[in-house]
């Protein structure tokens, strides 16, 4: 446990029951302003594309409207957004957004406002490819060594790398014994790409050797998982950690050589570029994520790595720091400029919490003001206390303060006539051939007090439906009385859930205080069901067993009863208009 936590520097929520995961954050200067300062991209699994540039304007601010540059929705779910020169014939940045069957490359521009909605920024796709396999995850990088472009691999699900350069489809290559996809990453020294296969090793494949292996395309279904019959597709080196892999992350700086960070379920390595171990840390809780940045001391590597017990960890090389406290679990962290505030760290929770954070502590600046000490004057505040007491009963009095109503201002009752309507007011009905009644409803409405503008709206569960269920009135003198009637039927042959109405009645008193005044009905069962012969034979049978002996079946259903039956019948048969029927059977014995 660390006696730290992280400084809230600005943070944010992003929608609402959203899904993230660790490629959906990106950092970067995405809209190429040239200042040097990075921009938040975040993508969801809902498909909500965000664009954030904090602008805090004291410490722990939560998110203002005008940090969020952009948010569109791309309807498609989000898996990975990245930054590069995905354009041919341009080296501005463009963003990269991955979905489960397409890649879509935008570039974000900003024009500057004249008004106070300040400044607006636009999406517009470059292109995209639409992808005949399930898409996991991608890499980018200037493959074969091109310059000043990104070339963009995509690894499918069913362990395919799908190579793009920009705008055109180069070609596809199935990894030899691929079962389920792990992490991809490209090295540009050595011009290959790394991942963890489901053997638990890092493999790295040249580029140059997928480039010049045999077609995916082209091979058969039954030989995907061989090495083919052409230019074998071998890997290049291996080496077996005995874990699955959550990420990786090729690093190289000026101050040490290119080395190869993966970050398994129980132990982080790193590697250098043969696939030889530089060294391990077996970790004591279970990471979530990591992200390797520059070291100040020469020849060493800091590593930022969140686990599932809301702590983030720096390591150098293998020498624990700093341990940090954060209020969420970090799926993706990464570490950015904003406002001229070098090493902020970003971090994302699968639930959408995005927190910009730093380290250490803030110092306190608070001093308590000295309390002057002063005699207290008891006659002064006698005088006080009587004159507070007497205002006090002045306002009671002059009834300034809210008395409770002794009546209600206005009454609502409803009234569920007893017999169908003589002509049905059933239309436009979708129930077979069964002849669908209606049945009259009465709300009657009075006043206390005058209400000019009353508004009475009836709710019924559907398929029931009304022949009017809005009504106004003006009581423009007191204890008037208003009625109005409507019809209720059956307009589809499925069973509304519930055969209870809602009047509600809605009004402003003289004073301009709202009030609402409701009402409830019930409806008959026979406007939905009919009696029915009983059957024997049933679909689905429901067995209820009691300790008290069961009601008699007429005195529940009194509608359905013929007059001649006794009252100790014990079978009942029931026909839903236009629907199923149903059986009741009442135990004589238990």
């Amino acid at each position: 446990m660390s006696l730290f936590k992280a400084r809230d520097w600005w943070s944010t929520v992003l929608g609402e029951k959203e899904e993230f995961d660790q490629g959906c954050l990106c950092l970067a200067d995405v809209d190429n302003s040239g200042s040097g300062q990075d921009k938040i991209i975040v993508g969801s699994f809902m498909g909500y594309l965000r664009i954030f540039n904090p602008h805090p304007v004291k410490t722990g601010d939560g998110a203002q409207a005008e940090d969020l540059l952009l948010e569109v929705h791309l309807r498609d779910p989000i898996l990975q957004v990245e930054v590069g020169k995905f354009v041919s014939g341009t080296e501005m940045l463009h963003l990269a957004v991955l979905h489960s069957r397409k890649l879509c490359v935008y570039s974000v521009s900003g024009t500057l406002g004249n008004v106070e909605h300040g400044n607006q920024y636009q999406l517009k796709l470059m292109y995209e490819h639409n992808l005949q396999r399930t898409a996991c995850n991608m890499t980018y990088g200037s493959f074969g060594g091109v310059k000043g472009r990104d070339l963009i691999c995509i690894q499918s699900m069913d362990g395919m790398l799908m190579v793009f350069e920009q705008e055109s489809y180069a070609f596809g290559r199935f990894l030899p014994g691929s079962l389920l996809p792990g992490p991809l990453a490209y090295s540009s020294r050595t011009d290959s790409f790394i991942t963890v296969s489901s053997c638990r090793q890092v493999e790295s494949y040249k580029y140059q050797v997928l480039a010049f292996a045999t077609d995916a395309d082209k091979r058969q279904e039954t030989e995907q998982q061989k090495l083919g019959s052409g230019k074998r597709l071998v890997v290049d080196w291996a080496l077996n950690i005995g874990e699955q892999a959550l990420d990786i992350c090729i690093v190289s700086f000026n101050q040490s050589a290119s080395s190869v960070f993966v970050l398994g379920e129980r132990n982080f390595f790193c590697l250098k570029d043969n696939g030889q171990i530089r060294f391990m840390k077996k970790l004591d809780c279970s990471p979530s994520c990591f992200l390797p940045y520059c070291s100040v001391s020469e020849g060493t590597i800091n590593t930022l790595i969140g686990n599932h017990k809301n702590m983030l960890h720096v390591y150098q090389d293998v020498t624990l720091k700093w341990a940090t406290q954060l209020p969420h679990i970090p799926v993706a962290v990464r570490v950015g400029c904003f406002q001229d505030l070098k090493g902020v760290i970003v971090t994302l929770s699968d639930d959408g919490r995005l927190q910009c954070s730093y380290l250490g502590t803030d110092p306190s600046l608070f001093q308590a003001p000295k309390v002057e000490s002063r005699e207290l004057n008891y006659d002064e505040l006698d005088v006080e206390l009587k004159e507070l007491q007497r205002i006090i009963k002045v306002v009671k009095s002059q009834g300034i303060w809210p008395m409770p109503e002794k009546e209600d201002d206005l009454k609502v009752y409803a009234m569920v006539s007893s017999n169908f309507d003589p002509v049905s007011q059933a239309t436009d009905v979708e129930i077979g051939t069964d002849v669908v009644p209606s049945i009259t409803v009465q709300v009657t409405l009075q006043n206390r007090i005058v209400l000019p503008k009353v508004k009475l709206s009836i709710y019924v569960q559907p398929p029931l439906v009304l022949t009017c269920d809005q009504f106004t009135f003006e009581f423009l003198a007191p204890e008037m009385i208003s009625t109005v009637s409507f019809s209720v039927y059956l307009k589809r042959s499925y069973t509304p859930s519930d055969l209870e109405g809602n009047a509600v009645v809605s009004y402003s008193k003289p004073t301009g205080t709202p009030r609402v005044v409701q009402c409830k009905f019930r409806l008959p069962l026979k406007l939905i069901c009919l009696p029915g012969q009983p059957s024997k034979t049933a679909n689905h049978k429901l067995t209820i067993d009691t300790n008290q002996s069961p009601v008699s079946l007429p005195s529940l259903f009194p509608g359905f009863a013929n007059q001649s039956d006794d009252d100790q019948i014990n079978v009942m048969g029931f026909r839903f208009l236009g629907g199923s029927r149903v059986t009741l059977l009442a135990s004589k014995t238990s």
